[in-house]
């Protein structure tokens, strides 16, 4: 249903410069956004784009020179955008329901108006929330705990005794709740060590597809409330994430590592076991960590260090072959000059 300028400037708290009466049915991006559609502009380096945009209302920060049409002011234009995504895409659940190719076992309590696809497998114990939806072929083990108004997307397997928060999104494929990486050296084999604790998952985490996270060998696994995971990322043994931090697609956190409030690890960072990221970190994409990072630090390489001094090395490295001819021209010369001085004191 279309919105007016101003109903849209209300729902994410901005204003309206210019027609707020306009009616506004739909959002798109700058390039494909039509007449009737609203675009934005988070970033700077499309301003250009703004001029050519054939949208009838344009979400910024403030004016902007060459946009003629009503603009929503927002001091965030990228959050305005989601909010209004909302609006116009509102989501679409199964009818609630237990299909009844659906495998329930014995002692399982599931919520009121929860959806539960063909071929869902829950285990003996298991306490589903209120309005859960889970997609067909998935897996939650003995003992599981859901939240309400969690969603649990095709292919996933939550293993015995986990805890699912509120209204936390798992995408297809993710494991949680697989045993941690775990062996004791036993001459010249590898004795398995049981892997008997949980993972926590808290409110408000969202779990993309493929992602790996181990459970406990005891004690839990933690991922706390507001946690964003992406595509392939591995969580190992007994790490735990705290609130609000985002993790990158292809992370891997090696085992009992501890990760602070609002942390930002970029695609595929590594961190090894046993450390320590303090709250507010930021570690740069590829970047290996092997030592502990203090609160509010932004570092980046293999191993990581100082954001700052790793860009004067990355600006330095393809100068590093005419550095080092220098060098050996340099070198020379000095062995020349020594040369010249001994004959010289010779005479």
């Amino acid at each position: 249903m279309p919105k007016t300028l101003k109903e849209l400037a209300e729902h994410v708290g901005g204003t309206v410069l210019g027609d707020g009466s306009i009616l506004i049915s739909g959002i798109a991006g700058i390039d494909e956004a039509r007449e009737g559609e609203i675009t934005f502009l988070s970033n700077l380096r499309y301003v250009k784009k703004v001029k050519e945009t054939k949208a009838s209302a344009l979400i910024a920060t403030q004016e902007v020179e060459g946009f003629a049409r009503p603009i929503l002011i927002s001091k965030n234009p990228y959050l305005a955008y989601a909010k209004i995504v909302r609006i116009f895409h509102e989501e679409v659940r199964p009818a609630p329901g237990i299909d009844e190719r659906a495998i329930i076992g014995r002692g399982v309590t599931i919520g009121k108006d929860c959806s539960v696809s063909p071929f869902v497998f829950i285990g003996e114990g298991a306490e589903i929330g209120d309005r859960v939806t889970v997609y067909p072929f998935v897996f939650i083990g003995d003992g599981v705990k859901v939240g309400d108004d969690a969603l649990i997307h095709a292919g996933c397997s939550i293993r015995e005794r986990c805890i699912i928060g509120k209204r936390v999104i798992i995408h297809c494929g993710a494991v949680i709740g697989s045993d941690g990486f775990g062996f004791a050296r036993d001459e010249k084999a590898y004795y398995k060590i049981p892997q008997v604790g949980i993972v926590q998952i808290d409110d408000d985490v969202e779990i993309g597809a493929n992602a790996a996270i181990d459970r406990a060998a005891l004690g839990r696994t933690w991922i706390k409330r507001g946690v964003k995971i992406d595509n392939l990322v591995h969580i190992a043994h007994n790490v735990m994430i705290g609130e609000d931090t985002i993790l990158v697609a292809q992370v891997g956190i090696s085992g009992s590592t501890e990760i602070g409030n609002n942390v930002s690890l970029a695609g595929q960072v590594g961190v090894i076991g046993h450390l320590k990221i303090g709250d507010n970190a930021m570690v740069g994409a590829k970047s290996g960590v092997a030592a502990d990072v203090g609160a509010g630090k932004v570092v980046s390489g293999i191993p990581a260090y100082d954001h700052r001094d790793w860009l004067k090395t990355s600006m330095t490295l393809p100068k590093l072959s005419e550095i080092r001819k220098q060098v050996h021209r340099l070198l020379k010369e000095v062995d020349e000059l020594k040369a010249e001085l001994k004959n010289w004191s010779k005479r």
